[in-house]
């Protein structure tokens, strides 16, 4: 095959693995040169570096999605505002208050459908035998590593909202701040089990010591 067919290929192969990232982040690609060929093999495999599919991972709940859309209602009250406005207006005034509006009510579309939903479906976590595992975020993606022996303070809390809609924020304080996290989101019980289960983990451990 020509050097410049091959190079041409393998561009394509790149762009095709940068899509299917930004489509799904939770994939990892990768590319590998076949011995003694000119071409490239393509490897799509699960992301075991943030979320290792051989354990059991436990989603946060649904509610947290009502939780956190509450915030981006003024940025939909104000576009429905300018549309509005756009409507008992005249000549360039009313163009530009309808691209303004128009521009409010898109920001405001992709936060409630699109950037919410996939924020909050990218918290889990998992319980090994010496430790808790939390991951969260899409684009910038975060595993914590939390040892069961180096917790301190296990918090369950709730604000008023949360409280309303049954869910609450399990937060792990540990001897360095490096290694804190949180979970937010679980439905209360599941916090409190969970809270108790961390406290007696931590408890067996520090009675071996």
């Amino acid at each position: 095959m020509a050097p410049q067919a091959t190079a041409t290929r393998l561009d394509m192969t790149i762009i095709f693995i940068y899509l299917k990232t930004i489509v799904n982040p939770t994939a990892g690609c990768s590319l590998t040169r076949l011995a003694g060929q000119s071409s490239y093999a393509v490897a799509v495999s699960s992301d075991r570096l943030f979320r290792d599919p051989e354990l059991e991972w436990h989603p946060v709940s649904p509610r947290l999605i009502v939780e956190r859309r509450l915030p981006l209602l003024p940025a939909g009250a104000a576009a429905l505002g300018v549309l509005v406005a756009a409507g008992l207006s005249h000549g360039g005034t009313r163009w530009a208050l309808l691209a303004a509006g128009a521009a409010l009510l898109l920001v405001f579309d992709l936060g409630w459908f699109v950037v919410v939903p996939r924020i909050v479906t990218s918290w889990a976590y998992a319980e090994r035998g010496q430790d808790l595992l939390v991951t969260h975020g899409r684009l910038h993606r975060r595993l914590s590593v939390v040892p069961y022996g180096r917790m301190q303070v296990i918090e369950v809390s709730a604000n008023p909202v949360s409280s309303r809609l049954g869910i609450a924020t399990v937060t792990l304080v540990t001897a360095s701040a490096t290694t804190d996290a949180r979970i937010p989101g679980l439905p209360t019980a599941e916090a409190q089990a969970l809270r108790d289960r961390l406290a007696a983990h931590g408890e067996a451990l520090s009675a071996g010591l």
